[in-house]
């Protein structure tokens, strides 16, 4: 297993990924983990969104912090972690990243057809500043 250089860790994060996003739970709980979509190009900040009564907006809001893991499940294995502060909140989300992120990850029918559905459901753009990395690649090594 080798790290991956800055160049290709962004690389790969700025990848379709679905991530899995962290954030520490307040109330006695273990951090919350789940899936969700993201935006990020190499050398700025990673961007997502969720509904701004949600539980994992909470939280996003309460600890300022969170940790996204982004990983390839197929050999040759390789994953980034990154760390990063909530340095900005947008509500609502801009309607245009909005589509932009659906159709990143539904293609370009499919992603407008999802934001046509949500109509009416404001969302919260969160933006979070990278601070910490860890990667792995296991090329070579499976």
């Amino acid at each position: 297993m080798k790290s991956l250089s800055e160049a290709e860790r962004q690389q790969f994060l700025a990848g379709k990924h679905v991530a899995v996003l962290s954030v520490a739970a307040a109330d006695g709980r273990p951090p919350a983990s789940v899936p969700i979509w993201y935006d990020y190009t190499p050398g700025g900040n990673i961007r997502i969104m969720t509904g701004p009564s949600s539980r994992k907006a909470r939280l996003i809001e309460r600890a300022g912090v969170v940790t996204l893991v982004v990983q390839q499940e197929e050999v040759p294995y390789k994953y980034v972690v990154v760390e990063g502060t909530v340095v900005e909140t947008t509500r609502p989300a801009p309607p245009d990243l909005q589509e932009a992120l659906a159709i990143r990850y539904l293609g370009e029918e499919g992603g407008r057809a999802f934001v046509r559905s949500m109509e009416g459901v404001e969302e919260a753009l969160y933006t979070i500043r990278p601070d910490r990395w860890l990667s792995a690649d296991f090329t070579g090594d499976l």
